[in-house]
């Protein structure tokens, strides 16, 4: 009887990682990555006209109690949104300014769109029919993000604000709901 040949075949596999990205209600422990996820926006020089990085009772005291959460994959905070109220007049009741930041190591990975589709929902949850951003011409990120979830370019503000002694420019976006003040 002849021997019996045995094939001994290697594969070469590669790993993927499944990303368990988790989007959650921010709160006042989140504050040490979170500031440091702004400080990475302010360092870009277009994310902010803000040029230091406020205390979290300074942040807490300019955004809106709720509509705050982040981004997260294995606890470790990826990325952030929040509101801020555009007046104190009643006829703008429903409408608020975005801030949405993501940290540097985690850009155009779908952060930022996961937190604006949440912020979305939460602040039509809220009763707010309007969301708006300001942004810098050149935060082509930002620009793209905001169009991809529905935002629409409604105007520049033209020399609105000083950064580091240059005046700036910003870009008006607005996103109205389908759902509320209809």
């Amino acid at each position: 009887m002849a021997p019996k040949k045995i094939a001994l075949v290697l594969l070469e596999v590669d790993v993927v990682k499944l990303s368990l990205m988790n989007i959650r209600k921010m709160t006042s422990s989140d504050w040490k990555a979170v500031s440091k996820i702004y400080t990475e926006g302010i360092a870009t020089g277009f994310a902010t006209f803000e040029t230091n990085t406020p205390t979290f009772e300074d942040w807490a005291a300019a955004h809106m109690q709720s509509c705050r959460i982040v981004a997260t994959e294995n606890e470790k905070v990826l990325g952030w949104a929040a509101l801020s109220s555009v007046s104190s007049r009643c006829v703008y009741g429903g409408v608020a300014e975005v801030s949405v930041y993501v940290g540097n190591d985690f850009r155009g990975k779908g952060v930022g769109k996961l937190l604006m589709e949440v912020l979305i929902k939460e602040s039509e949850a809220e009763g707010l029919w309007t969301l708006q951003s300001g942004i810098f011409p050149e935060n082509e990120g930002s620009i793209e993000l905001h169009k991809k979830v529905g935002f629409r370019y409604i105007g520049t503000r033209e020399r609105v604000g000083k950064l580091d002694g240059v005046w700036k420019d910003n870009l008006l976006f607005e996103r109205r709901s389908e759902t509320v003040g209809i």
